[in-house]
């Protein structure tokens, strides 16, 4: 089968705090990534969300580097919906426009 993805994943264990984008009432998960990629991540989990579920989703990064010149952890803060769900997590495409506000300003 010939590899579909444009960008390489890492294996990677991020802390991400994901809120799902709804009109309706405000939830928010902790969950950990398996893998990441610039378009998106692999998070595991044990709830069921649709394919097409929205997130906002925040990833911890710790960085000594971005601590010294920041003093706080780094964040990547972007929007994704999920594209695939499996027994063990599920995977998260994220839009183009993910940020990082920790740096904001420098």
């Amino acid at each position: 089968m010939k590899e579909r993805r444009q960008f390489e994943r890492f294996p990677l264990t991020l802390t991400a705090r994901m809120e799902i984008i709804t009109s309706d009432k405000k939830q928010v998960f902790d969950f950990e990534t398996r893998d990441i990629s610039a378009s998106g991540a692999f998070i595991y989990n044990k709830e069921s969300f649709p394919e097409g579920t929205r997130f906002k989703i925040n990833l911890t990064v710790t960085s000594e580097r971005i601590k010294e010149l920041t003093g706080a952890k780094s964040l990547i803060e972007c929007e994704g919906n999920v594209v695939r769900s499996t027994p063990t997590g599920m995977a998260i495409h994220c839009d183009k426009k993910c940020q990082l506000p920790s740096l904001k300003g420098i």
